[in-house]
């Protein structure tokens, strides 16, 4: 395994609300110089919730980002202090009203290690409660709980319509750590 890049020199370009914007000089594992930027985020969790009748719940959220509608599995980003376990739990809550009393963890990932940081936490969400009153939804989030079969969002993925890759890339895992069940 190589060595990971030395930092030489970093400069905070940005300082938002959940996000860092810096670049750096660094020098690589192969000895080369160079100057690159990334987000550093806190990291994520997406859910992959399941019903007891074998369908999947998403969310469809309009990403302002891509000015469009989307179809997702609840997802959400890791508050300062809190565990991904919680902050799953909270964001399914938040997102679709339920409440899921078995969760397994499907692995974690980089999400864009091009430009950023983020780690994304996976997990499969199942024997799902519906909540009597679910908690406020964020100012920006407009928000659609759907249900698709296994066929329905396997053409979805295969199609490539309005699904994003964390919950393409989930909805595979979710099915690879079922079929092991069975």
């Amino acid at each position: 395994m190589q060595n990971p890049s030395q930092v030489i020199r970093e400069r905070l370009r940005y300082q938002g609300h959940k996000y860092t914007f810096v670049s750096q000089r660094l020098r690589f594992p192969n000895g080369k110089e160079g100057e690159r930027e990334y987000l550093i985020h806190p990291g994520g969790v997406v859910a992959v919730p399941v019903t007891a009748a074998g369908k999947f719940v998403c969310i469809r959220q309009y990403r302002f980002a891509v000015a469009s509608y989307l179809y997702e599995f609840p997802a959400g980003t890791v508050e300062p202090g809190e565990h991904p376990d919680d902050t799953i739990r909270r964001e399914l809550e938040e997102e679709t009203g339920l409440r899921a009393h078995r969760w397994d963890p499907l692995g974690q990932f980089y999400l864009c290690p091009g430009y950023s940081s983020e780690i994304m936490y996976a997990y499969l969400a199942r024997e799902l409660e519906v909540l009597d009153s679910p908690p406020d939804k964020d100012e920006d989030e407009d928000i659609t709980v759907v249900e698709f079969s296994a066929s329905e969002l396997t053409e979805m993925a295969r199609l490539g319509m309005d699904l994003d890759s964390k919950s393409i890339a989930c909805f595979w895992r979710a099915q690879l750590f079922l079929a092991t069940e069975k």
